[in-house]
């Protein structure tokens, strides 16, 4: 091989290399979007007393394989809080785009056996945990 022929092969793998790592993501983390909203989904007149739905999202739609929500204040003075809702996956669960506070989620149980979603507290912070294979997020929330 030439002179000329090696430097032509190095520029080729040199530009590859800068494609793969300046437009594809093949190395950038994975993360999620996880946004959430207050609903009060209960029909008739005398909504007055009742409850809003908390409702959570995420973008893209993935499979789940740790969910937990935490209040942020225990968090920040105890790393291991103990979690208000904690659900784990250990097979297959179904992709989720969006889903309430406490629902049940097919293809994941409570991380602790029989214990299920404690009621959230008006004006206190919460931060929810998501992971999914190699792909984390977090998101802080609070119901007014």
């Amino acid at each position: 091989m030439t002179k000329k022929n090696l430097l032509l092969v190095l520029l080729a793998v040199g530009l590859a290399t800068v494609y793969v790592v300046w437009f594809t993501d093949w190395f950038r983390p994975k993360t999620v979007f996880i946004y959430h909203t207050n609903r009060n989904l209960r029909p008739g007149p005398a909504r007055g007393n009742a409850m809003p739905s908390l409702i959570f999202g995420v973008k893209p739609q993935i499979r789940f394989t740790e969910l937990k929500i935490v209040c942020l204040t225990e968090l920040e003075t105890n790393k291991e809080a103990a979690p208000v809702w904690h659900l784990v996956s250990d097979s297959n669960s179904v992709p989720m785009k969006s889903f309430y506070y406490g629902q049940y989620i097919s293809g994941m149980h409570a991380a602790i056996q029989g214990v299920h979603a404690e009621a959230l507290e008006s004006n206190v912070t919460y931060r929810m945990f998501i992971t999914a294979g190699r792909i984390k997020g977090q998101h802080d929330f609070e119901l007014k």
